[in-house]
């Protein structure tokens, strides 16, 4: 198993994609687990909610093992289901869902921007994306943004902001967006290969 021996991970969301794995998915995160991050969202979005719940399971057993908190995505039901008391939600489904949970005590949210970060500050997290660290293709359709847009978002809301997006073990970037106001940043393509 993998050793984290750095503090870096404590300030890290780590963001799943199983097709990113190199080896069977609930191996990747126990290794990820090992690093004892902040938290896990299990952002398997492609999966039918069927799939997804079975998933789920398998991988809330690999995070409490760990003692890693871990945020389901998308899927409130599954979640109720299992009476997981996280989630993570695209923003037109957390403004669908709202008045509707309550059960929840742990809400993440992404944003894409200032405006959207301030009408929806009541959440307990927020995930900003994309904030690029230097100039690479950003998510389709959205323009680079930068850590001036990072810090306007960290200044309009009082909640944890992690900053999504080129956030890389070994480099100074979490520090960064620290430095500008974020409680941290997610990571997905490096944890998904750790």
């Amino acid at each position: 198993m993998i050793m984290c021996t750095s503090d870096f991970y404590k300030n890290v969301i780590a963001v799943t994609n199983r097709s990113l794995c190199e080896r069977p998915f609930p191996e990747q995160i126990e290794r990820v687990c090992n690093c004892h991050p902040k938290a896990i969202i299990l952002r398997e979005k492609d999966l039918p909610e069927e799939e997804y719940l079975l998933l789920a399971e398998k991988i809330l057993n690999i995070c409490r093992e760990y003692d890693v908190p871990c945020m389901l995505h998308t899927y409130i039901n599954t979640a109720r289901k299992l009476g997981h008391p996280f989630i993570h939600l695209p923003l037109f489904l957390l403004k669908e869902y709202q008045g509707k949970l309550e059960n929840f005590r742990g809400i993440g949210c992404s944003v894409h921007s200032v405006e959207d970060a301030w009408k929806h500050r009541n959440w307990v997290q927020l995930t900003l994306q994309p904030v690029t660290f230097i100039q690479l293709i950003v998510k389709k359709g959205l323009p680079p943004r930068g850590l001036k847009f990072l810090w306007d978002v960290c200044d309009s809301v009082t909640i944890p902001v992690y900053a999504n997006r080129w956030n890389h073990p070994g480099t100074e970037q979490i520090s960064e967006v620290i430095a500008r106001g974020a409680a941290g940043g997610c990571i997905m393509s490096d944890m998904m290969k750790i």
